[in-house]
């Protein structure tokens, strides 16, 4: 073998290896951003779960407001009630746990739409106070469900995404699910109809 056959050979197993270095370096690179990625979609959920607890803790409070003005929607609060207790206790998969979260949101919009029947219950302090925290708490689980929701965008585009795809097909990966429900309507507008003109 010549000296210039020698040098080409050197030359393409030297390229050979740098690209292979190069496709190994990336392939666990990519890995490390799945994992990552899995990671902050745990820990969103986390803050999801934590501001959902929230809601549980207040949605009580409401279901005795009401039953101190509302003595006719006891069929109503018992719904609320069982669906609060189902929802506290589903740990399982994001998109069985939304599908809970969306009948007991459904529920509660129903009491607040019934709230609108007890003038003296919408007055009450006690009420006003409830529907404060409640709004915070709404603020809350939107934040903290965009904040998920992004988390999930990012790894199901990553997973959808060529050459990415091969990696995480290799490594099992499936997409994660996005935690989609309603919130809860307690914010209304401003009765302003029997509000007197400016003079």
């Amino acid at each position: 073998m010549t000296d210039d056959a020698l040098k080409i050979v050197i030359y393409v197993c030297g390229g050979a290896a740098a690209v292979g270095a190069i496709v190994v370096i990336w392939w666990f690179l990519t890995i490390n951003r799945f994992v990552h990625l899995k990671n902050l979609i745990l820990e969103s959920w986390s803050n999801v779960d934590v501001v959902l607890r929230r809601r549980y803790d207040l949605i009580p409070n409401l279901v005795e407001t009401v039953k101190a003005y509302a003595r006719y929607e006891s069929e109503l609060l018992q719904k609320v009630a069982d669906l609060r207790a189902a929802a506290m206790h589903e740990v399982g998969a994001v998109d069985v746990q939304a599908k809970v979260e969306q009948r007991l949101v459904e529920s509660v919009n129903q009491l607040i739409a019934r709230i609108e029947a007890y003038p003296d219950l919408k007055a009450s302090q006690q009420y006003l106070e409830l529907q404060k925290e409640l709004v915070n708490t709404e603020d809350r689980i939107a934040a903290a469900r965009r904040f998920y929701n992004a988390n999930v965008r990012e790894f199901n585009t990553l997973l959808a995404c060529f050459p990415a795809a091969f990696v995480g097909r290799a490594r099992g990966l499936s997409p994660a699910p996005y935690f989609e429900v309603s919130s809860l309507e307690i914010r209304k507008p401003p009765n302003i109809a029997g509000a007197a003109a400016p003079s």
